[in-house]
């Protein structure tokens, strides 16, 4: 049976779990995420100095696993949003999205003839470099590409209704650390004008019956943020999860070894 594409995951109401990669590109990743029944990879270019050459090698690496890819662009600039088409990325995400405006600019970077202003390439990673028709191929890699937007700033919060109504965008997706210093209380999840912010943006997904995400820190604030409407739930990452589960059994391991 064919794996589910992202745009299909976000077309449906179920829990979509996932995984940050932002150290280890190494070439099992898709395999060992898949194995942990992952539905989904966040592979990060903003903050883990990952270029696009590793992005292109990790695409096929869970391409391999069957495991569908979300690619984390470094900014809104053309350039890294076509490219990271080009490589094979089948999501791709904004940071700081702000406006419809410039949800719109994205998703003409992002999309082909006639949807958008794309620059063509075929027979490369992107279509497993294979033949066709032109008008096809354009059609399908229109069809493929996923479009998360993160909201993670204060007047990305406030136009999230405007940019959820954007046709093209898929997900949107809260930057919980990033919103909080936007709205001038770093790290205060718990603040009325954090949840005011994240309320705004689960309204917008839900009036224009689109998916939304964000990281979590733990399985149960995962499960508490499914219940709000948060579908996408990407668990931690690479780093992390093996400095924590690392730390604890040595902990474990260095007590039993004094007693």
């Amino acid at each position: 049976m064919a794996r589910a594409g992202l745009k299909q995951m976000t077309r449906t109401p179920e829990a979509k779990l996932g995984h940050f990669i932002v150290e280890f590109a190494t070439p099992g990743i898709g395999h060992i995420l898949k194995q942990a029944d992952c539905d989904f990879a966040l592979f990060d270019l903003e903050h883990s100095g990952f270029g696009f050459e590793t992005v292109k090698s990790a695409a096929r690496y869970f391409e391999a696993a069957g495991l569908p890819a979300i690619v984390r662009v470094p900014s809104k600039e053309y350039h890294h949003i076509a490219r990271a088409c080009d490589t094979g990325a089948e999501g791709i995400m904004i940071p700081m999205v702000s406006t419809a405006a410039e949800a719109e600019a994205v998703v003409d970077c992002m999309k082909y003839y006639p949807d958008g202003r794309r620059g063509v390439a075929l027979s490369i990673a992107h279509d497993a470099y294979g033949q066709g028709p032109v008008p096809e191929k354009l059609a399908a890699a229109n069809e493929r590409t996923t479009l998360f937007c993160q909201i993670e700033t204060a007047e990305g919060a406030e136009n999230a209704d405007g940019i959820a109504a954007v046709d093209g965008v898929d997900c949107l997706w809260v930057g919980h650390f990033d919103l909080s210093v936007s709205l001038g209380i770093p790290g205060q999840f718990d603040h009325p004008n954090f949840l005011r912010a994240v309320e705004q943006t689960i309204a917008a997904a839900k009036k224009h019956k689109k998916a939304l995400g964000r990281l979590v820190p733990t399985t149960e604030v995962g499960i508490a943020l499914y219940k709000q409407g948060f579908d996408f739930c990407c668990y931690s990452g690479d780093v992390w999860v093996l400095r924590d589960a690392l730390a604890a059994a040595i902990t474990t391991l260095r007590k039993g070894c004094m007693t």
